[in-house]
């Protein structure tokens, strides 16, 4: 029983802090939003992961925004943004490292070690 209330607590919370497609994670101090398209992730050593079909899910916790890919793709955790109105772009963002946010849509193409790399073209 007191599974099930844990359960529904985590739910109900989820849901609370879960935001509408319309919703810019520039607007709001916590945010959760899922964006579905094209991802991918080589490290250069092996197969390279590529998902025609996949998803990134952005959580804004204060200042910190961390990346969960799915299709296996590792995370990419504690990047922190620039606002320049409802678009957000990574603090000390290059050619190598550039991520951008907006309501609607996720761009990423992101380096980290030199072999590690992920990009993203997705929409919500």
């Amino acid at each position: 029983m007191l599974g099930w209330i844990l359960a529904l607590l985590f739910v109900t919370s989820l849901t609370a802090i879960s935001c509408s497609d319309d919703d810019s994670p520039a607007e709001h101090d916590v945010f959760v939003g899922t964006y579905d398209g094209t991802i991918s992730y080589d490290n250069g050593d092996g197969e390279p992961i590529y998902a025609g079909n996949g998803s990134v899910t952005v959580v804004k916790a204060g200042d910190n925004y961390n990346f969960v890919f799915s299709n296996g793709i590792p995370d990419i955790t504690g990047v922190e943004f620039e606002s320049d109105g409802e678009t957000l772009i990574n603090v000390g963002a290059t050619e190598f490292q550039y991520i951008r946010v907006t309501a609607g849509t996720l761009q990423i193409l992101y380096t980290e070690n030199e072999n590690d790399v992920w990009t993203a073209n997705c929409t919500r």
